[in-house]
């Protein structure tokens, strides 16, 4: 699984959690639009720690920044990555 893929699964879950099965876009807000909160918000925070090594201690934590699955793979480094979706 690709890494763009890797962050759509892992969005997925957490509406999934929320009961929200309404399909996202990669340019859909998802924090500012209320469809995940500022919880969820630490948890891909992590989870970008995590998998992708991106450090928030060097960047900073900006909910607008992680708001579309476009803007976090911006911030992982992953934009110019195969992001297709199949």
């Amino acid at each position: 699984m690709n890494p763009a893929d890797q962050i759509r699964n892992f969005i997925q879950g957490l509406l999934n959690r929320r009961r929200d099965k309404k399909p996202f876009a990669d340019d859909s807000s998802l924090l500012l639009s209320g469809r995940l909160s500022s919880v969820e918000a630490v948890e891909i925070g992590v989870f970008l720690e995590e998998k992708f090594g991106v450090d928030f201690a060097d960047i900073g934590f900006d909910q607008a920044k992680i708001d579309t699955v476009d803007q976090i793979l911006a911030l992982a480094g992953l934009a110019n990555t195969d992001v297709s979706r199949n």
